[in-house]
């Protein structure tokens, strides 16, 4: 099966890797067109356009940015794709998204995934992501394959949307603990603490968590921000978490903070760094600054 990929990203980029490597015949996209040139060394065929890549791939990968990308993108997949195409969706969008995109593939007689993933850039490029499928157990399991290539921890998790709800569950708890993980080192730094003590008091206490530990080791210490997961993007995934959870019927949740903070951050100039770099605006309310 050729398995056409849309979006050559951070992760998008590393996974079409471990297709080729995997000696999948690929074919790929990307808006900017020069991202494509380092993979057709590798094997992989470049697609003129959205268009000619649906009506070449039997599988069709998307790794966009935005659900309004996706949705966009959607909108020409679907009208090129052949009946019995199988999508695959790796964004990060909320559960009305999904639900949308498979009842438009449906439509068309085309089969519909939401497949998020979490694990980062070096999770896509060691092939250790978690991947959440929501959607027909058959289709997945035909994907299966492939998606062993790029992930260790691939579940499918029942109807359209439900990936995309886990995905979700996990980006509010990691809004929330780098919020309060920021918090925890600006004001014990603060009040007079040495940051790189309180982190390593933190680190092997019950305050301790993987987010506390990404973010200080490897760029708040360090005042290293440039992005592995953008702080546009956290805010984009804790507010589509916040849906969720009035939908579910809570009216009081810290994801609402969580989601003024990355905002404040955003505002403050920081939308492109790091998700870290949430700490910020609190450094400078608290005029410290958390480094080695």
């Amino acid at each position: 099966m050729k398995i056409g990929f849309i979006g050559l990203g951070v992760m998008g980029s590393r996974m079409t890797k471990r297709l080729l490597n995997a000696n999948y015949e690929v074919v790929i996209y990307n808006r900017t067109k020069e991202k494509m040139a380092p993979f057709l060394n590798l094997g992989a065929e470049a697609a003129e356009s959205i268009e000619d890549l649906s009506e070449k791939a039997d599988i069709v990968c998307t790794c966009l940015s935005m659900p309004e990308d996706v949705e966009e993108v959607y909108e020409v997949v679907f009208q090129h794709a052949k009946a019995g195409t199988i999508c695959v969706d790796f964004t990060t969008v909320g559960l009305d998204t999904s639900q949308q995109m498979s009842e438009q593939a449906s439509k068309k007689g085309i089969h519909f995934l939401d497949a998020p993933i979490s694990g980062g850039p070096e999770g896509a490029e060691a092939g250790t992501l978690t991947i959440m499928v929501g959607g027909d157990k058959q289709t997945f399991e035909k994907v299966l394959p492939a998606f062993q290539v790029l992930g260790e921890n691939v579940q499918h998790l029942g109807k359209s949307g439900m990936g995309s709800v886990a995905k979700l569950m996990n980006q509010y708890l990691v809004a929330v603990h780098s919020l309060a993980a920021s918090e925890a080192m600006v004001v014990g730094t603060a009040l007079g603490l040495q940051s790189e003590q309180l982190y390593d008091i933190l680190k092997s206490s019950y305050g301790d968590s993987r987010m506390l530990r990404r973010h200080m080791e490897h760029y708040v210490l360090d005042r290293q921000f440039a992005p592995g997961g953008a702080v546009k993007y956290v805010h984009k995934d804790v507010r589509l978490a916040n849906v969720l959870m009035e939908q579910a019927g809570l009216s009081e949740f810290t994801g609402n903070i969580a989601q003024d903070a990355f905002n404040i951050a955003i505002r403050s100039g920081h939308a492109d760094e790091d998700m870290s770099a949430v700490i910020k605006p609190l450094e400078k309310q608290s005029d410290t600054i958390v480094k080695k």
